[in-house]
């Protein structure tokens, strides 16, 4: 036997009434301008003697509209899904929009996978945060035309408005601070590019920066996946062999910064002194690592609620080219970059 009693529908609601579910329906559509006194009596009686409530679902999907948004990221366990989230959640409740999610747990099968299941519940729009590894034109058919906003990762021939960290300051910046705190030797880490845009564009500053930099100062990017600690602990031996003072190390993510504590950790180095380290995003746990760590912290809520706005316009019929927004990071300097002599 169920615990609770099975709802109450509008049939229900009709029959104790004594009335059509035509009659009722005008009734919850506030149109009881048309109904006699007596009989508008009646189905608010009945309404509240079987504590009716229409659903919201249904009620929109007659109208043609949901109010759901599908928001797909890459993995819910990076700080930086959680808080872009969080900022996109906001602003769609705000709105009167509810959030689907789809975790793709960095799984390249499940992306279109996700995305067909969020699309069988007639949501209006999506908001990306995935893989990046399928192609624009392959994802056009299981997108059906709805509006999109890829946050973070682009899709290569997928033309819809982007938001993200301006990853070119963000890696200036991490720069800056470092040559001013007296680091000349960089190793640049960063989990394995595959097709992500955002870690390409990272890598590709780096390159860059360094190349302006020599012969003043030097350095290197690997890559370092969650299988390989022993590849990025000697990337970090290397980097302190060859280095002419303590060298920096700069993290692509959290992710990343997380790996390189716990490498420095296994070697006996302590931060500030025999290596120095930044991150691109600033977790919770940064400051209270060792005598903190450096970070420049992206506006992850600002790029979740951008994003949910502009997947709104779209929905609400705006038309214009797509847009590429970027948002600067924010430098949070701490004991890790306190270059000691």
């Amino acid at each position: 036997m169920s615990p609770h009693p099975p709802r109450s529908t509008i049939a229900d609601v009709a029959r104790r009434a004594g009335v059509s579910k035509a009659t009722v329906s005008r009734f919850l559509n506030h149109r009881d301008t048309l109904l006699s006194p007596e009989i508008a009596q009646r189905v608010e009686a009945a309404i509240e003697a079987l504590a009716y409530t229409p659903s919201p679902m249904a009620r929109a999907l007659k109208r043609g509209r949901s109010r759901l948004i599908g928001l797909v990221v890459a993995d819910i366990t990076n700080p930086y899904s959680v808080a872009v989230l969080s900022g996109a959640e906001q602003a769609c409740r705000q709105a009167g929009y509810l959030m689907m999610l789809f975790n793709l747990a960095n799984e390249r099968e499940r992306e279109s996978v996700g995305l067909q299941m969020l699309s069988s519940y007639q949501v209006e729009g999506f908001i990306l945060n995935t893989l990046g590894l399928e192609q624009g034109a392959v994802l056009k058919s299981v997108l059906q035309d709805r509006p999109v906003v890829l946050v973070d990762r682009l899709y290569q021939g997928l033309e819809v408005d982007f938001v993200s960290l301006d990853n070119v300051q963000a890696i200036d910046a991490c720069f800056d601070h470092l040559m001013a705190a007296g680091y000349r030797d960089f190793l640049f880490v960063t989990e394995p590019l595959g097709a992500v845009s955002s870690r390409i564009e990272r890598v590709r500053a780096c390159e860059a920066r360094l190349a302006a930099l020599a012969p003043a100062a030097e350095g290197r990017w690997v890559e370092a996946g969650a299988d390989d600690p022993d590849g990025l602990a000697r990337a970090l031996q290397d980097a302190r062999a060859g280095a002419r003072r303590p060298p920096a190390v700069i993290a692509a993510n959290g992710v990343v910064t997380m790996r390189i504590v716990a490498a420095v950790t296994a070697l006996g180095w302590r931060l500030g002194e025999e290596i120095g380290l930044i991150g691109i995003d600033d977790t919770s746990w940064a400051p209270y690592v060792g005598p903190g760590i450096s970070a420049v912290a992206q506006p992850t809520d600002a790029l979740g609620s951008l994003a949910a706005r502009c997947l709104i316009e779209r929905i609400g019929g705006l038309a214009v080219p797509a847009r590429t927004i970027r948002l600067p990071g924010t430098l949070m300097a701490r004991g890790s970059t306190r270059l000691t002599p």
